[in-house]
């Protein structure tokens, strides 16, 4: 599967969507291709802060359970409640159906230090 190039991603294996003011996040094809088949996903309420780097949730795999750190600081203003009846689609479609969180950004700079597709990958391949 193609990194999607109009995203950004976190050394965490989390891709980021910019929509204004707020992102959109999720996981990437590698980081659940690594995990195997998800079976539970927990994910923060609406309205609580995330930290850069610190953890907001976790992904529960057939193989093990990984926390989800966030890629960026913020409020989350909408949560994929999908996931909770549908935790496969981080497995069929990390891109699309399977986003996690909305957050409204505290500090646009984070983005900054997200990296480009290529930077992903070559990282991912480095591995």
């Amino acid at each position: 599967m193609t990194t999607p190039k109009e995203l950004r991603y976190s050394e965490e294996h989390e891709w980021v969507k910019v929509e204004g003011e707020k992102v959109r996040v999720g996981i990437t094809h590698f980081a659940q291709s690594e995990l195997g088949d998800i079976v539970f996903v927990e994910l923060p309420e609406v309205g609580d802060e995330v930290t850069l780097n610190e953890p907001f949730g976790s992904v529960e795999s057939v193989k093990t359970v990984s926390e989800l750190y966030a890629p960026v600081s913020g409020k989350v203003v909408e949560v994929n409640e999908d996931l909770n009846d549908s935790p496969e689609f981080v497995n069929e479609s990390p891109y699309e159906k399977a986003w996690m969180i909305v957050v409204e950004l505290s500090n646009s700079s984070e983005l900054d230090e997200l990296m480009t597709a290529e930077q992903y990958d070559q990282m991912t391949q480095e591995d």
